[in-house]
């Protein structure tokens, strides 16, 4: 079946990510940007002038996430729309697995297609209201992204990437067993891979290397280390929540550090620590070679933007949408 199979438009001509990321990497390292679904009015305004700041950044593109188990369906397909036919900006689109038959994924990847998006981010997806439970496979879905994988790129024209753990998934039981997954949906047809958040580049690198070793040419395709600037101790648990791991002791006791021991945190100092520790970990991957750097900006520009600009990246005016 073909994207026109599916009722929507060809986007053969948009590029995929991979084009993208070797577009913007002439001067500097290219960036990108993730934003999640407005669940509100309120919400969305703020969410769109976000996308107009980051507009005049020229990101290499933008992902918008999926609610578990398509609490925030309709709203995300019609805002990354929106981003694609609205914008100049290059939009990614989530495709979770959990809660879902194929029947109703295929009919999401149609959903996109007829808003002219041809690159997706497919994941397995974590179960809703408890990011660590216990995942339970559809009866009429997938059990595996790899699966999912075969599905979007048999539907049509799709460029696909997919999530990648460099301190492993929480349900592998060891890093082989992990590397071996992301390999297999990279061999499935995923031309990338986008990675959890992280703190500790070393895992990253470790990750890198381990995928070559076990194969060279999935290795080959580009790692995009995902980062996200800390602004408060609220978000220190926030990140914890996210990537299912603890935040390295070192990096927590710079973030309480700058704190304080009053009553209050010293929200300034914590916001700027965050913010220097973002930009060291985002100066050490330019330099040891990652292809792109993704950021989650909870849909907010300010802490991104400022790490952005400790790195070089310049803010332009914004361009007019093609």
């Amino acid at each position: 079946m073909t994207v026109d199979d599916l009722g929507g438009r060809r986007a053969s001509g948009t590029p995929s990510v991979v084009r993208s990321l070797r577009t913007h990497g002439q001067r500097l390292v290219p960036f990108s940007v993730e934003f999640n679904p407005p669940r509100d009015a309120a919400a969305e305004a703020r969410l769109w002038r976000t996308v107009r700041e980051f507009e005049r950044m020229h990101p290499a593109f933008v992902s918008m996430t999926y609610g578990a188990g398509g609490t925030t369906r309709d709203r995300t397909v019609r805002v990354t729309g929106q981003l694609a036919g609205e914008t100049t900006l290059l939009p990614v689109a989530h495709l979770t697995a959990v809660s879902h038959s194929v029947a109703e994924l295929r009919a999401l990847v149609g959903s996109y297609a007829d808003a002219g998006i041809c690159n997706v981010l497919v994941l397995r997806g974590d179960p809703p209201g408890d990011p660590l439970g216990e995942w339970v496979r559809h009866p009429d879905g997938v059990e595996y992204a790899e699966e999912l994988v075969r599905i979007v790129r048999d539907l049509g024209d799709f460029h696909v990437g997919v999530a990648s753990f460099p301190e492993g998934h929480h349900r592998s039981p060891d890093l082989d067993h992990d590397t071996r997954h992301l390999a297999a949906k990279l061999r499935a047809g995923a031309e990338y891979s986008i990675t959890q958040m992280f703190f500790d580049v070393e895992h990253y690198l470790r990750l890198r290397d381990r995928l070559v070793a076990l194969d060279p040419e999935q290795g080959a395709k580009p790692i995009i280390p995902e980062l996200m600037p800390i602004t408060s101790l609220r978000t220190v648990r926030r990140a914890e929540e996210l990537c299912g791991r603890p935040l390295p002791a070192a990096v927590v006791d710079r973030l309480t550090a700058a704190a304080g021991d009053g009553p209050e945190e010293d929200r300034a100092a914590v916001r700027a620590a965050g913010i220097e520790i973002a930009t060291e970990m985002a100066q050490r991957l330019i330099d040891e070679g990652a292809p792109c750097l993704h950021f989650i900006t909870l849909n907010f520009a300010k802490a991104t933007t400022e790490v952005l600009t400790n790195l070089g990246y310049g803010v332009t005016a914004a361009p007019v949408p093609a």
